[in-house]
C-alpha cells in the first residue's frame, strides 16, 4: 500500500491513509508528504478526502471489516478499489512481471528490480518491502519499459493482474481463512497462471509444482537436473552460498548470493531465469546477484562479528521459518541459535500450529511472543499458550515484549533471531543497541 502511496503521490494527488502502528515507514510516508493516522476515528480524516467526487479509496485485505472509516466510505458510496485493482489497471500499460507463491514474493521481486537496474533497463516496480538497494518499495522511471509486481495470493488478488511473465515459487497451504483447502488454494494458483497470464507470455514455476500446475511452463530447481533453470554445485564455502547455474542455452558458474540463504539461491535462480527470458546479459545478472542487498527484515542482517551475529526475518510460515534456521546453521554451524518469535494472526497459528512446533524445535532456544492479530479477532483457545505447549524442546521461554531484553541478557547464545510478520519489526532496533552494549 505505501507503494500505491507513493505512486499516487509523484503524480501530485493528494494521499491519506490509515494504518494500525506507526513504524519507521509510516514516519517517512509522513516526511514525504503522506498524510497518516493510526486511529479508526473519522474525525482524524482530512475533509478533503470526504467528498467522493475526487476521491479514490484503496483498500487492503488488511483492514478489518468493521472499521468504522471503511464503513463509511461504502454507505456513502465513494469509490472503493482493492490494491490489486489498482495494481492490474496501473500494470496494463505495459509489461509487466508477477512474482507469486507463498514465499518469496518480496526477495524475488526486489532482486529482479535491482538486476534491471544494474542491467539499466527502465522499469516501474510495486515491492511488499523495502528495498536496500532501491532505497524504497516503490520504483518508477518515466521511460519505463516494464513493470515489477508483488502478486499477492491473499483474497486471491493476484488474479487482478494481467502478466506477461508470471512466476509461482511456492503453494505451501496459507491464508486458510480465505481458500479453506489447501485444494482451493492450488486451484486458484493454477487459474493465475490459464487466466491470468498473457497468451503470449511465459510462466516460470519451481519444478516440484508441475504436477498441480500443469501446462507447458519453465520451470526451476536447486535439486531437480530436468528444470529449465537448475543450480548444480551448490555449496557454502566462509559463510558464501554459491552455485552454478544451467539453462537450456548456457550455464554461469560461481554465483554468489549478495544475500545469504539456502531459500534464498533458489530465489536467485528464479530471478535469473526471469532475467534470462528478458534477454539480458547472464554475466551482468549474475554480477547484480552478487551485488544484491536484499530487503529489510528479509534475512537482515544487522550485527556480524566474531562473537554475536543477530539476524531479523519477516518468516512467518512453519516452512519459511525451517528454511530460514536451516540456512543460519549452514552458515555458523558450531554457534548456539536464539530464535524469538511472534506468531502472526490467529487463524494462521491455529492452522499450522503442529509445523510451528516443529520449525521451531530446530533452535537451540526459544522466546515465544504473544501472537499479533493484525486484522483479526481473538479465536477461543489460540494463543501462544497453545503453541508453546507443543514445542518439544527443554530451553524455551513464553514472554512478553517487556520482558524481551532481560530474557536475552540471560541467554548464553552467540546468533540471535527475530522472526515474524507482525510489530516485532519494532523491536529490532532497540534489541540491536542492547546486544552490541551487551557484547562490548
Amino acid at each position: 500500500m505505501s507503494a500505491l502511496a507513493r505512486y499516487f503521490l509523484a503524480l501530485g494527488f493528494n494521499v491519506s491513509g490509515y494504518d494500525k502502528t506507526e513504524t519507521p515507514l509510516t514516519k517517512k510516508l509522513i516526511r514525504e508528504g503522506v498524510k497518516i493516522h493510526y486511529q479508526d476515528n473519522l474525525l482524524l480524516l482530512d475533509e478533503s478526502f470526504k467528498s467522493k467526487e475526487n476521491t479514490l479509496v484503496i483498500v487492503t485485505p488488511a483492514i478489518p471489516k468493521n472499521h468504522s472509516e471503511w464503513s463509511f466510505f461504502k454507505k456513502e458510496g465513494f469509490e472503493i478499489l482493492k490494491r490489486a485493482q489498482v495494481l492490474g489497471k496501473i500494470t496494463e500499460i505495459n509489461k509487466s512481471i508477477g512474482i507469486a507463491g507463498t514465499h518469496g514474493k518480496t526477495t524475488i521481486s526486489s532482486l529482479v528490480s535491482y538486476i534491471f537496474k544494474y542491467c539499466k533497463i527502465p522499469f516501474t516496480a510495486f515491492l511488499g518491502g523495502i528495498s536496500k538497494d532501491l532505497g524504497s518499495n516503490y520504483y518508477y522511471d518515466e521511460n519505463s519499459e516494464i513493470t515489477v509486481i508483488e502478486a499477492d495470493e491473499y483474497d486471491r488478488s493476484f488474479l487482478e493482474l494481467k502478466p506477461t511473465i508470471a512466476t509461482v515459487s511456492a503453494i505451501d497451504p496459507d491464508h486458510l481463512d480465505i481458500y479453506g483447502t489447501k485444494e482451493e488454494m492450488q486451484k486458484t494458483f493454477k487459474q493465475y497462471l490459464e487466466t491470468n497470464l498473457r497468451s503470449d507470455g511465459v510462466g516460470i514455476i519451481h519444478s516440484s509444482l508441475s504436477g498441480i500446475l500443469g501446462g507447458s511452463y519453465k520451470t526451476y530447481s536447486l535439486e531437480d537436473k530436468s528444470a529449465d533453470y537448475f543450480a548444480a554445485n551448490f555449496r557454502v564455502e566462509n559463510q558464501d552460498f554459491l552455485a552454478d547455474f544451467k539453462w537450456s542455452e548456457g550455464e554461469i558458474k560461481n554465483v554468489k548470493l549478495g544475500l545469504p540463504g539456502i531459500h534464498n539461491m533458489e530465489n536467485a535462480l528464479l530471478a535469473f531465469g526471469v532475467g534470462i527470458e528478458e534477454g539480458l546479459n547472464p554475466q551482468l545478472i549474475k554480477e547484480a546477484i552478487g551485488q544484491y542487498s536484499g530487503v529489510e527484515r528479509r534475512f537482515d542482517i544487522h550485527i556480524k562479528s566474531e562473537h554475536l551475529i543477530y539476524i531479523d526475518d519477516y518468516a512467518h510460515h512453519p516452512e519459511e521459518i525451517k528454511k530460514l534456521i536451516q540456512s543460519v546453521r549452514k552458515m555458523y554451524p558450531t554457534k548456539r541459535i536464539l530464535g524469538i518469535f511472534q506468531p502472526h494472526l490467529f487463524s494462521r497459528t491455529q492452522d499450522f500450529a503442529d509445523g510451528f512446533a516443529r520449525s521451531l524445535e530446530l533452535l537451540d532456544e526459544l522466546l515465544l511472543l504473544d501472537i499479533y492479530p493484525a486484522r483479526e479477532q481473538p479465536i477461543p483457545g489460540v494463543d501462544s499458550q497453545m503453541l508453546f505447549d507443543l514445542i518439544l524442546m527443554n530451553s524455551k521461554t513464553l514472554c512478553s515484549k517487556k520482558e524481551l531484553l532481560s530474557y536475552v541478557s540471560a541467554s548464553n547464545s552467540t546468533v540471535v533471531l527475530t522472526i515474524g510478520a507482525g510489530d516485532i519489526g519494532a523491536e529490532v532496533d532497540n534489541l540491536k543497541k542492547f546486544l552490541l552494549n551487551s557484547n562490548k
